[in-house]
């Protein structure tokens, strides 16, 4: 019983975790009610009670889906995109990003909201990280910022539900050591709205199980 225990633990601090899906920002690559397999090891798995790191056994790279710790908040886990590397240059001009000079495609983003875009405070801290070009007076939208540039060691995430996230455009680049893992599979879905009269089961989202995440 203690060898089992053990190597769950085990498992589950260095391999593989379950992660839930809390809220609509992934919409619609997760959904809300989906349970992911995680890959802990994939960036490096932390030592518990300390600062230390295993070896990553992949690089960060642009347009995968991560999980890692807000820098707002350590004690959380989200889920987003990573869009920016450092020394990349990120812009979005009315909802489209640009990434170094280029339009980045993204066909797994969706836009819901056509309200008017509005200046939001949160989005101060860019100016900080603004290239030398940029006009004086910035005044930051959800789907107008930039350019600014990702610095040494920080990663820039955005929700593939661009209008409904909460992400790097309000607080923040993600520090490497924050990166906790890669999502891996969907083994479990439930839409809590779906449950029928018959039984909890007609809210089991069967087509989702094994869904691989990209």
């Amino acid at each position: 019983m203690a060898l089992a225990v053990g190597l769950f633990i085990f498992v589950r601090t260095f391999g593989v975790e379950a992660f839930k899906i809390p809220t609509g920002s992934m919409e619609s690559t997760l959904l809300v009610g989906d349970f992911l397999l995680v890959n802990k090891a994939a960036f490096g798995a932390r030592i518990p009670f300390t600062g230390v790191h295993l070896p990553a056994l992949a690089d960060p790279e642009r347009g995968a889906v991560v999980v890692f710790t807000p820098p707002h908040d350590p004690s959380k886990h989200y889920v987003k995109r990573l869009v920016g590397i450092p020394g990349d240059t990120l812009e979005m001009r009315d909802k489209v990003l640009y990434r170094n000079g280029f339009e980045v495609r993204e066909p797994y983003v969706q836009h819901r909201d056509r309200r008017r875009d509005t200046v939001h405070p949160d989005m101060r801290w860019q100016s900080n990280h603004l290239v030398a070009s940029t006009r004086h007076r910035y005044q930051p939208t959800r789907d107008n910022w930039g350019p600014l540039v990702v610095p040494h060691g920080q990663f820039f995430v955005l929700g593939d539900n661009r209008d409904n996230s909460e992400d790097s455009r309000y607080w923040g680049f993600v520090p490497r050591g924050a990166l906790t893992g890669r999502p891996w599979i969907v083994y479990f879905s439930y839409d809590s709205k779906g449950r029928g009269p018959v039984g909890w089961w007609q809210g089991v989202r069967w087509s989702r199980m094994g869904h691989a995440i990209r």
